[in-house]
This record gives structure tokens, C-alpha cells and sequence, in this order.
């Protein structure tokens, strides 16, 4: 069951109710976090994976009993919310947050959540880029360059970064479609008569600022685009 404007807004508002001083995630980080898990090659199970929702260390604080299961039941909804949405099309949208006073769109919350996933299953990562094409490796890396980017630790000089900065929220839905029909051949349909060994590259998907293909004549992100 896909979820609301109204429950995402609740499970951002008890996501900025836990105590900040613990560095819970934001809506955004969980967002990139579940898409990270769900793209993994391995199952990873709740039980390890949740407890870094509610804190860096793994420690939740809830004041009651009541609450710990208003907020994981509510985290749980939004998993099965993307993972069901997988099952539909490998396209996703990304919920980024913007900037209140210049409207940027701001991709590194996404990302850094991303990549804590990742880190919860290095190996299986390290073997899929083993495996993959060369598109599905090249995509891999340049997730990993962003948050590098996001940390301070690229080695991009300030104009290719900030190119970057503009291209990556549309460019992050195509890096995670190549990531699936690799990770998660299962999701993709391949279509009788195609070569079973033709690796499978994403299409690109329109930019947020190019017409709308739906011919409506409003720009994407005004349009389907909308997260």
C-alpha cells in the first residue's frame, strides 16, 4: 500500500521528535537507508538495521512502550511502502529535502542514508561490483563518489562539483534502476527475444526541468516527477 502526503509527514514528525543529540535520521536518510537495503544482494533483517534509524549508536531512547511501537511500526510502513513500489517499477523517487530559502534541492541526505546501508553488507557489495557490467560498476562508484562529496573527502575540483551538485537528483533514480537489474534481476522483466546475456543499462529519465513525456506541458518535476 502506497503511502500519503499525511503519512509521510507523521513519520517525519517522529523522526524529528526522537533526541537529536542521538543524530536520528531524517525522512530523507530513511528513505535512501530502506533503498539501500532493498537494492542490497542480501536479505538484511530489522533487527539489525532498525536500531540505526533511531540513533548513530544503535540506542533508542523511547520514553514508553507505546511509543517505540508507534515509531517502528511506522519506519516498517515506509520499507514495505518502497519495497512494494520496487515490485512495480525499478524507477524510484527519491524524497530529498529542500532548502526553505533557496529551494535547492538537497540529494546528500538521500545519499548518506544510501550508503549506510551499504555499509551493513560490504562484502555482498564488493561482490555484485565483482559480477556487474561495467555500467551497473561505474554506477556504484559514482554513489559512493557523492558521498564522498558529501563528506568533504572528494577529490572533484569545486566547478565539477558543483556540476554534480545540479545533476545529481536526477541522476540518482538512474543509478539505483542499473543498481537493481543487477542486484535485483528478479524485479526486471526481460522481454522474450532480448539476448539473456545483454547487460541491462538503465534508460535515462527526464530531467526535472525538461517538458513533462505525459505531453501535459508542465515540466517534470511539476508533473510525474513529483515525489
Amino acid at each position: 500500500m502506497s503511502q500519503t502526503d499525511q503519512d509521510l509527514d507523521r513519520l517525519s514528525e517522529l523522526l524529528h521528535a526522537l533526541p537529536h543529540e542521538d543524530m536520528p535520521m531524517s525522512i530523507s536518510e530513511l528513505d535512501g537507508y530502506v533503498t539501500g537495503l532493498l537494492a542490497c544482494p542480501e536479505l538484511i533483517p530489522p533487527s539489525e538495521w532498525l536500531p540505526l534509524v533511531w540513533s548513530e549508536t544503535g540506542q533508542a531512547e523511547f520514553k514508553d512502550e507505546a511509543t517505540a511501537s508507534v515509531m517502528i511500526g511506522a519506519v516498517m510502513e515506509h520499507y514495505n511502502s518502497v519495497a512494494e513500489a520496487m515490485l512495480e517499477s525499478i524507477w524510484i523517487d527519491p524524497i530529498y529535502e529542500v532548502d526553505p530559502n533557496s529551494d535547492e534541492v538537497l540529494w546528500e541526505p538521500w545519499i548518506d542514508g544510501f550508503t549506510r546501508a551499504m555499509r551493513l553488507r560490504q562484502e555482498p557489495w564488493e561482490r555484485l561490483i565483482e559480477r556487474a557490467d561495467e555500467a551497473t560498476q561505474s554506477t556504484i562508484i559514482f554513489l559512493m563518489a557523492l558521498h564522498e562529496i558529501y563528506i568533504g573527502q572528494s577529490n572533484f575540483s569545486d566547478e565539477e562539483i558543483d556540476e554534480i551538485d545540479r545533476e545529481a537528483p536526477d541522476l540518482i533514480p538512474n543509478c539505483v534502476a542499473t543498481i537493481l537489474a543487477q542486484s535485483r534481476p528478479e524485479l526486471c522483466s526481460i522481454e522474450a527475444g532480448d539476448p539473456s546475456d545483454m547487460p541491462f543499462k538503465a534508460a535515462a529519465r527526464p530531467g526535472r526541468n525538461d517538458p513533462c513525456p505525459c505531453g501535459s506541458g508542465r515540466k517534470f518535476k511539476q508533473c510525474c516527477g513529483r515525489n
